[in-house]
């Protein structure tokens, strides 16, 4: 039975037009809306036209732009969770996938519903955090920073706000909220993205360097999040009022 039409937009970016139309038929009858895009160029024109909540993203494109190239300048400008779609299992692509901001990756041949099983995770934990968690003014200073849980703002002291993504906006709440105390990337990963079918550590060790090329002075230095080794993470900097 055909589910009730859902809100959410999804992008099928694929060169492959048997796979965008299987995509695009069984995504429909799951009662999502979806657009399809054969390459970077027409994915870019539906990106400016249309308000897309999740992108399906082949790595292998034509025109010289792959999908890790389109991908890390969709994540330059936009939260949109990306799940990359692959013919390649190679463990090296997914990683590189992952630390340019790909939320899932997804080796080819795929069962259908392991793929809308995975779309569902990630979109449920793309979902803003509930308003009463988080009082309307409740705010973190640190090192000159201004954290606006309430907001969900990042502002420098010369008060530029700093884009962050969903993912890394949770993951320095966590942190700041408890400064000092040592969180293994298991809990970090409880925190900040729940658990999908194939989550590992190293989701989370490139999520904090995402992080720190964004709030420190030298990220291969850290001063604000350090790493313990064998355990996970800790936030270090001093906070104010």
């Amino acid at each position: 039975m055909t589910e009730p039409a859902r809100n959410e937009h999804i992008l099928v970016v694929d060169d492959d037009v048997r796979i965008r139309q299987m995509l695009i038929s069984y995504f429909e009858d799951e009662g999502y809306r979806v657009t399809a895009a054969a390459d970077g160029a027409a994915m870019r024109d539906c990106l400016q036209r249309l308000t897309i909540d999740i992108i399906l993203l082949d790595l292998i494109l034509p025109g010289g732009e792959d999908g890790l190239m389109l991908a890390r300048e969709v994540r330059a400008r936009s939260d949109v969770p990306i799940i990359m779609l692959t013919g390649r299992d190679d463990v090296v692509d997914r990683i590189v996938g992952l630390e340019i901001g790909a939320d899932d990756y997804i080796p080819k041949p795929f069962h259908l519903r392991e793929v809308l099983a995975r779309l569902r995770t990630v979109l449920r934990r793309r979902q803003p955090a509930a308003p009463a968690r988080v009082a309307a003014d409740e705010t973190i200073h640190f090192e000159g920073w201004r954290l606006d849980l309430g907001c969900r703002q990042l502002v420098t002291a010369d008060n530029r706000e700093i884009i962050l993504t969903t993912g890394e906006f949770e993951m320095l709440a966590a942190l700041a909220r408890y400064p000092g105390r040592v969180f293994s990337r298991d809990v970090l990963m409880d925190l900040t993205h729940g658990r999908s079918l194939e989550a590992f550590d190293r989701t989370i060790d490139a999520q904090i360097a995402r992080l720190r090329k964004k709030i420190e002075s030298d990220p291969k230095r850290p001063t604000l999040i350090k790493s313990v080794r064998g355990i996970g993470y800790v936030f270090t900097g001093k906070l104010s009022s």
